[in-house]
């Protein structure tokens, strides 16, 4: 449990943070790299703020995805095999991080996220109308659901990001469409590891039931942005977060190099 008294201006500033993550996470992911921050700068041990931030963001995500679903953004018939095959990655890669250091992958993905958003900024195009589609709905679901929950259970960081990019560029779905279904994937994973992090009683419940509220209210509002302003709102949304995301990753790498 927090160390320190839940006073009114604390209540109220966690509740805020939650409603800003919320709203940014529904409208193109990475409302954690929001959230997790502000749990850790006002004294929150890193373990209990990491399942205290699962907890909180379950609540946005899940209000995204039911108003995305509402509105016929996304169908479960059609991802259900991407659902399952991502329990099954999630947890494989879970169990493997225990084992197998990470640390090549800190490397990796920032190059993998530059590459992302460079092909986003020099094809303006991408991602604002449906198109033909590179590759089966009934191949790629399956596929990309076991290697990117494998990814989200072994490391984690922008795994929304890469859901994204990759039903824009293999499916040809628009960028609202694709952060519908992105949705419904960000979902399974917290709740699997809002799960995992209950088991291990890394949650404080009561800091994560204040920013779930402001969580309720902005996971509605940033897809009810998204669905009133469509594929040309994500885009500067989504390429902003693409973007914080590879600088936080390469300025852990430096600090892990020279900051020590």
């Amino acid at each position: 449990m927090l160390d320190f008294h839940l006073h009114h201006g604390l209540m109220l500033l966690l509740a805020l943070t939650g409603l800003l993550a919320g709203t940014v996470d529904a409208i193109a992911g990475g409302g954690g790299m929001i959230s997790l921050p502000m749990l850790m700068l006002v004294g929150m041990p890193a373990h209990l703020a990491l399942g205290t931030n699962k907890l909180q963001g379950s609540i946005g995500t899940l209000m995204a995805a039911i108003n995305y679903y509402r509105r016929g953004m996304w169908s479960l018939k059609t991802i259900y095999k991407g659902l399952i095959f991502g329990f099954v990655g999630a947890a494989s890669g879970a169990y493997l991080s225990q084992h197998i250091s990470s640390a090549i992958l800190g490397y990796i993905i920032p190059i993998l996220l530059i590459a992302v958003l460079l092909y986003s900024i020099f094809m303006p195009s991408l991602g604002l109308i449906d198109r033909h589609p590179r590759m089966p709905e009934q191949l790629f679901f399956p596929l990309a659901g076991m290697i990117l929950g494998f990814y989200d259970g072994f490391f984690g960081p922008a795994t929304g990001s890469f859901w994204v990019f990759a039903l824009v560029f293999f499916l040809g779905y628009n960028l609202a469409k694709a952060t519908a279904y992105t949705k419904v994937f960000n979902l399974k994973s917290n709740i699997f590891a809002t799960i995992c992090f209950a088991i291990g009683h890394n949650i404080d419940y009561r800091a994560g039931l204040i920013m779930a509220t402001g969580q309720f209210i902005g996971g509605q509002l940033g897809s009810h942005l998204v669905i009133k302003n469509g594929a040309k709102f994500v885009r500067p949304v989504f390429l902003t977060m693409v973007l914080l995301a590879t600088l936080v990753l390469l300025g852990k790498q430096i600090y892990m190099h020279f900051g020590r």
